[in-house]
Order: structure tokens, then C-alpha cells, then sequence
């Protein structure tokens, strides 16, 4: 439940970053000004923040890779967040496994998303995944 918790603060922090065209530690640190949160929640939605931004070119390429007929400016600020959240997570965290991945999106895109979203997550994230895995599944960065 906490790194579901931070999904959801890193999904926020990403969604005010993409309306703001700004993607900068200030919008971070503005954010948790007044959030009360466990140190452990903060700190894996900043790692999740913070490699989403790192890796943001690669992580769009890829998205519009496998998201056919959709171009990733057109796309829903919250759908195109939680699918770079879900292909961060997929391509450069080992330690969390793809399906948890996938899931996790699926579950934001329920919550934060249209009624279209979870499927429309759902069938990105694991576009990117088997791509990922024909590359043999090593870590990207």
C-alpha cells in the first residue's frame, strides 16, 4: 500500500510538471511542503519523479513506439503519466517485477482516469513489456 501511495503522489507531481511544462526540483520540493506522509512514501515517489524526468525522452519513444495511431501529445495527461510511470518502472527498476507494473497502472487509471483508461493502460504497458523482454529484459539505464 505505500509504494501504491507514492504511485499516486508521483502520478500528481508528473501530471502538475507535464501542465506546467516545467520539470525542475522546485515543483517537487513545492509539493511536499504541506503533505504529511511517511518518509519511505516520499521517497519512492521521488525516485519515481526523478527517473521519469532522467529518462523522460526514452520513455516517450518507447510509448509511442507500441501506442499506434496515438501520439503522445495527444494523449491524456493522466493516461501519458501513469504509462511513463509504468514504463519507467519496466525499464529501469529491476526490483519491481513488469506485472506488478502493469497492474499499478491499471489500478491509478481506474482511480485518476476515464472508463477507457485501464484498458487502454493496460494494453500499452504490456506492449512495452514484451518489448522489453525480446531486448532480454536488462535494466536500461
Amino acid at each position: 500500500m505505500l509504494r501504491r501511495k507514492a504511485r499516486e503522489y508521483a502520478l500528481k507531481i508528473l501530471y502538475m510538471m507535464d501542465i506546467k511544462k516545467e520539470r525542475n526540483s522546485s515543483i517537487l520540493e513545492t509539493f511536499w511542503e504541506n503533505i504529511e506522509e511517511k518518509e519511505e512514501v516520499k521517497k519512492f515517489a521521488n525516485e519515481i519523479v526523478t527517473g521519469v524526468i532522467e529518462n523522460l525522452e526514452n520513455i516517450d519513444k518507447v510509448i509511442s513506439t507500441v501506442s499506434l495511431n496515438w501520439d503522445i501529445e495527444r494523449m491524456g495527461y493522466i493516461d501519458r503519466n501513469i504509462l511513463r510511470i509504468g514504463t519507467y518502472e519496466i525499464l529501469y527498476r529491476d526490483d519491481i517485477p513488469p506485472v506488478v507494473s502493469i497492474n499499478e497502472g491499471i489500478e491509478l487509471s481506474k482511480i485518476y482516469g476515464d472508463e477507457d483508461s485501464p484498458k487502454f493502460v493496460n494494453g500499452i504497458l504490456h506492449k512495452v513489456k514484451e518489448i522489453h523482454e525480446k531486448k532480454g529484459g536488462k535494466n536500461e539505464s
